[in-house]
């Protein structure tokens, strides 16, 4: 029983001593010498507070007339616009301390140095935090360093530490202070932020190299995220104190639980990684699977992005690129033979309708010239011809429909200039008897 009273004793004195820092310092602050420096602060906040009023529409006007500058450059002068008052506030006031400390005494204008100090710690880390991508992150890591900076400046950090320590929870000779949580915290937040800083310098860096393909620059970036973010929160489990060593059996029997619960999504993941290893496709391939037929456009751990010449994105589990029939029409190569079937009359020479044929494909831009088209004849039937044209292209991501259409278009024109006749069923129907009443039947027939 003694053990809850002397962490309550520990939490009452910590807290005290937080409380009495700070009525110090603010007893500090008000001390009659320095009441004219208040003042003098809260002049210079009332006038940053006018001057951004007056600047900050014809700043936002200014920008918008910047034609042809970077986004990183309008991002930075919209951040000074939304941070004006801060920023001429924290001019003025160094302003002051620069002026007032040659014509007297320093400690006359130490109040309005902390103040100016303060603000502009404040906004160097609003700055600082943009380089952040995810807003929640940002604003998290924001918040946090100014309370810590407004602390430091302020001369309570100590106060602080010591109160958050007290708060303790105790399992056994396990101790996790909320200091320590947050040590952690902040530890896990940096390393993370570390790793994602390196994983994309990783990635640039892979992709100027020729001799890596697109699959391998995807497996070894993901590959280098994996690892540091796994080293970032290990690192930040043995900043509190956490043996590994029990974590790895828990999550041991954990994961075996998960493996039957989660089967299919680990069967997308294990698949994931057999694509990027066997080089079966790859971003940039034309694929077809089913009906669906598009370009890859991105790989991912459960699942890869297809998009369509609809503009429609299909996004395929691995695990059906692995186990089902996958055509890849630029597996090996981007070149794609397509065929196109039509007929002529009997009485066109065949060797004059297969060379219009191949010179009317040779009209379509997308038909390769090098790889020579050709023309077949397939059958005969009566009155007509059965021909197959083939031809290559090496833009299936461009589509097929379309390149057909154009080359159909093309020998119909050939054809009508030459005089070459497309047959079409025709049917005759003769009459034998005009009589049209119904026939007798004689009985025993």
């Amino acid at each position: 029983m003694n053990e809850p009273a002397a962490t309550s004793d520990q939490i009452i004195d910590a807290a005290g001593g937080f409380w009495h820092q700070l009525d110090l310092t603010f007893r500090l602050m008000l001390l009659p010498s320095r009441i004219n420096q208040i003042w003098t602060v809260l002049f210079l906040i009332v006038l940053a507070h006018l001057l951004a009023w007056l600047l900050a529409p014809r700043l936002r006007k200014w920008l918008r007339r910047r034609q042809g500058w970077p986004k990183w450059r309008l991002r930075t002068g919209l951040m000074v616009v939304q941070r004006l008052r801060l920023i001429l506030f924290s001019a003025m006031a160094w302003t002051v301390v620069l002026v007032m400390r040659q014509i007297t005494w320093p400690s006359l204008s130490q109040l309005i140095a902390e103040a100016a100090t303060i603000a502009t710690a404040i906004l160097a880390i609003a700055f600082l935090a943009r380089l952040i991508v995810n807003s929640l992150f940002r604003r998290v890591v924001r918040w946090a360093a100014w309370i810590w900076a407004v602390l430091y400046l302020l001369g309570l950090t100590d106060a602080t530490y010591r109160l958050l320590d007290s708060l303790a929870l105790g399992i056994g000779s396990f101790r996790l202070s909320l200091l320590t949580a947050l040590k952690a915290l902040a530890v896990i937040t940096l390393l993370i932020a570390g790793s994602r800083l390196i994983t994309r310098a990783v990635s640039r860096r892979l992709s100027t190299s020729a001799s890596l393909t697109p699959t391998m620059q995807v497996l070894v970036t993901k590959l280098v995220q994996v690892i540091l973010i796994t080293l970032a929160f290990a690192i930040g489990l043995r900043a509190i104190g956490v043996d590994l060593t029990g974590i790895a059996v828990f999550s041991g029997a954990v994961g075996v639980g998960l493996g039957f619960g989660l089967q299919k999504v680990v069967s997308n993941l294990v698949s994931g990684i057999i694509i990027l290893l066997d080089k079966s496709i790859k971003p940039g391939d034309v694929i077809s699977l089913g009906d669906t037929f598009g370009w890859i456009d991105a790989l991912g751990a459960r699942y890869v992005s297809v998009v369509t010449r609809d503009g429609k994105e299909y996004l395929i589990p691995n695990e059906d690129l692995v186990t089902s029939q996958v055509v890849n029409w630029s597996h090996t190569n981007d070149f794609v033979r397509l065929d196109v079937e039509f007929t002529a009359s009997c009485g066109d020479d065949p060797h004059k309708v297969s060379k219009i044929a191949i010179n009317a494909a040779l009209t379509v831009k997308r038909v390769l010239a090098q790889r020579t088209p050709v023309c077949w004849i397939t059958g005969l039937e009566e009155g007509r011809i059965q021909y197959v044209l083939r031809f290559w292209i090496s833009d299936a991501q461009r589509g097929l429909t379309n390149v057909r259409g154009q080359v159909f278009l093309a020998l119909w024109d050939a054809f009508q200039d030459n005089g070459i006749t497309i047959p079409f069923p025709q049917r005759e129907v003769r009459l034998l008897n005009d009589d049209p009443s119904p026939p007798k039947f004689i009985a025993g027939d």
